[in-house]
């Protein structure tokens, strides 16, 4: 997942984004009972996440660069041996 954000200065990366996965993992566990069922005494979220600051480049350029992401294909032709 991409987002693009601003905090203010006196709020630090790690506590943002603690509140960020804690408040969207209840609204979505909330709302979708699937997820309740698939995720139920797991974390929603993995524990990680990287985060840079914008530098020189644009919002703008950002968010083309977000927009432009793509999933991986699958790999049908994965086996462990």
């Amino acid at each position: 997942m991409h987002i693009l954000v601003s905090i203010p200065p006196s709020l630090s990366v790690s506590r943002a984004v603690q509140h960020l996965k804690g408040r969207s993992s209840h609204k979505l566990l909330s709302e979708f009972a699937i997820l309740r069922r698939r995720y139920w005494g797991q974390h929603l979220w993995a524990r990680g996440y990287w985060a840079a600051t914008s530098g020189n480049v644009t919002d703008e350029m950002w968010v083309e660069y977000i927009k432009n992401q793509t999933p991986p294909e699958p790999d049908d032709n994965f086996n462990v041996t």
